[in-house]
């Protein structure tokens, strides 16, 4: 809309052929890259938020396995699972927090600790228990360090200088498009639609940029199953 309203303050000398060709011709070479750029943010957000995402599956499964050697073990490690599954209750709670009414929480809590305290201080009868508690002591280590890089992968994977970049480049071709679109209804709906159509991928790229907030959030799927499976 303001490359309309520009046009209708140019001298007509402006608006000559060789001129629409060269802007035409600007346009395309900032059109190009910003379409690289453009490409590069939504592969950059898509592969942090897939990494997370199978990240947490990894947990998932290894909070299942975990109990399950812990099951193997013996009755000595009630305690210990009692609290693991109160651990994934609150981790739950704080990361996907239902209502949706504050901010999710990825920092580990001192609770999490509390069960490679618990399986350190069991007293193997036998080789065949302390063979499980060595493997539970490295899974739950294992838990510790994935529940960590989880939360250091929360900060933006995207730079704001290139969104910035990014959207000059788009808000300058679109007022280009304006500048020589004529003033009537089709063109100025036809500018809206390429507006929110491009809009729709910045929206895209911030979107997955917060992989536990938002309208495109990491699905709490895999750590709710596991849930279900711990204290078989």
């Amino acid at each position: 809309m303001l490359g309309m309203m520009l046009r209708a303050s140019l001298p007509e000398h402006h608006l000559s052929p060789e001129t629409k060709d060269l802007v035409r011709l600007g346009m395309g070479l900032m059109a190009t890259m910003a379409a690289l750029v453009l490409g590069l943010l939504i592969a950059s957000a898509k592969g942090s938020y897939d990494t997370q995402t199978s990240g947490l599956t990894q947990l998932s499964a290894d909070i299942v396995f975990l109990d399950r050697i812990m099951a193997h073990y013996g009755p000595e490690t009630k305690g210990a699972r009692d609290l693991l599954h109160r651990t994934v209750v609150r981790a739950l709670d704080r990361v996907w927090p239902d209502p949706d009414s504050r901010p999710a929480q990825l920092e580990p809590t001192p609770e999490s600790e509390g069960v490679y305290d618990k399986i350190l201080q069991l007293s193997p009868q036998n080789e065949a228990q302390r063979v499980l508690q060595g493997q539970a002591l490295t899974l739950s280590a294992d838990l510790g360090q994935k529940r960590w890089l989880l939360f250091e992968q929360r900060g933006r994977s995207v730079p704001i200088p290139f969104l910035v970049l990014l959207v000059f480049w788009v808000a300058v071709i679109f007022l280009s498009f304006g500048l020589f679109a004529p003033p009537n209804a089709t063109a100025i709906v036809t500018l809206l639609v390429c507006a929110l159509s491009v809009s729709g991928g910045i929206f895209m790229i911030l979107e997955l940029d917060q992989s536990f907030e938002g309208l495109i959030q990491i699905s709490s799927a895999p750590l709710r199953n596991a849930l279900l499976h711990l204290g078989q």
